[in-house]
């Protein structure tokens, strides 16, 4: 029948007209299907009574993106998160501090906030536990540092020191460290807030970690200087600088068990291995390359991010910026594994009695290696709990197939 009306099209749900394709009475020639067809890109048809096989729908690629395999994301913070810290006695607590000028005191188990630090002048960019977990100290970029006891949800102390870069506990003592922007170092008896400071030249205090005697700490420097300090006398009893020190910034520091060594890592490229009595410069370590991933400036080079001992085994891990964790023998000093990320390596930590190492990177992953083979982990044992710039931290409770 030939019907001149308009015939009316009834769309369902999400339906919308793609295309309007005119009918013709005669049949199409192979010349005019090859003309229809020229821009189509084929691929293998698969099943053919399921149209949709091998497409994503839109919600297909959503779900993709946001992959979350977290146990618990805790989202109280209004901006960004820049640091987080679990408590070492138990590991049951942790402690966010962000850009919305707060610290929360949490359960990772729950998320239920146990605490909330306030009064911050400006973002939270330091917050950690004490060795006991019974105090927090929480400091902001503006250096208004505070402390505040767990058990009373209280604050007990506070002081302001100019622009603050790192705080850092004693490992047995209810002691607080600071290091500022301007070089020099403070120490703290809390709550007593007796005070002594370490003075150096005018020059950023980059880094710090008291070593697990308790009587020295180690400071790095922003011009490449490492000084292991007295913390009773106050005196420097060792200073590594020029060819033994680094040619730039210092970003991160660490010891082994017994503190008899410390690896320092620099924006220069190199770990180096310290012998903390002698003061002693034992180990260098880099990797080639030269500079780190995404990098515009041909000079930059490719920056330690992270270092660290294996307790159990002679061990050393190095990350970098370009994606790489290097694993080294340590009586050896040759590169065991080179194990590569696809972005850079912002943080690594090891296992307490294991040779697995854990990397946190620039796109958001959670990975964990063994070190003995330098083979990725698909599923781990851990807990880890990570700060992000999307306002909130995650935690993760990873189970490897051994155990």
């Amino acid at each position: 029948m030939d019907n001149t009306e308009e015939s009316a099209i009834e769309l369902h749900g999400d339906e919308e007209i793609i295309e309007v394709i005119d009918l013709n009475d005669t049949e199409p020639g192979p010349d005019d299907l090859a003309d229809g067809l020229g821009d189509v890109d084929f691929e293998d048809p698969g099943n053919p009574e399921d149209d949709n096989e091998g497409w994503e729908t839109e919600d297909e690629m959503e779900a993709e993106a946001e992959q979350d395999d977290s146990e618990l994301t805790f989202s109280k913070h209004t901006g960004s998160v820049f640091c987080v810290s679990l408590d070492p006695a138990t590991n049951s607590l942790a402690v966010t501090g962000g850009e919305d000028d707060k610290a929360y005191v949490w359960r990772v188990s729950d998320g239920e906030v146990v605490m909330e630090c306030t009064g911050h002048k400006d973002s939270v960019t330091c917050a950690m536990f004490s060795h006991d977990s019974s105090l927090v100290a929480s400091g902001d970029m503006s250096g208004l540092i505070k402390v505040w006891k767990v058990e009373t949800k209280e604050e007990i102390w506070s002081f302001e020191v100019g622009d603050l870069e790192w705080l850092e506990w004693h490992p047995c003592a209810p002691v607080l460290l600071a290091g500022t922007n301007y070089g020099n170092v403070w120490m703290w008896k809390i709550p007593a807030g007796d005070c002594k400071t370490f003075e150096s030249p005018a020059c950023q205090a980059t880094s710090g970690k008291v070593l697990p005697d308790g009587k020295r700490a180690v400071v790095g420097y922003e011009d490449g200087t490492v000084r292991v300090w007295d913390l009773k006398h106050g005196n420097a009893i060792h200073v590594i600088k020029g060819q033994d020190g680094h040619q730039g910034a210092l970003t991160c520091l660490a010891c082994n068990k017994d503190g008899s060594l410390m690896l320092t890592g620099s924006v220069d490229g190199c770990a180096k291995l310290v012998n903390t009595t002698t003061g002693k410069v034992v180990g260098v370590f880099s990797v080639e390359g030269g500079k780190a991933k995404g990098s515009k400036d041909e000079e930059e080079s490719n920056s330690v991010e992270s270092v660290g001992f294996c307790n159990i085994l002679p061990l050393i891990a190095v990350a970098y910026l370009d994606g790489t964790l290097a694993i080294y023998d340590l009586s050896t000093q040759v590169l065991r594994h080179r194990c590569q990320h696809e972005a850079g390596i912002v943080h690594l930590q090891w296992e307490e009695s294991s040779s697995v190492v854990s990397t946190c990177s620039l796109d958001g992953a959670l990975r964990l290696w063994d070190a003995r083979s330098g083979n990725l982990l698909s599923e781990e044992a851990s807990l880890a709990v990570t700060a992000s710039g999307d306002n909130q931290a995650k935690v993760f409770c990873l189970q490897r197939p051994d155990r």
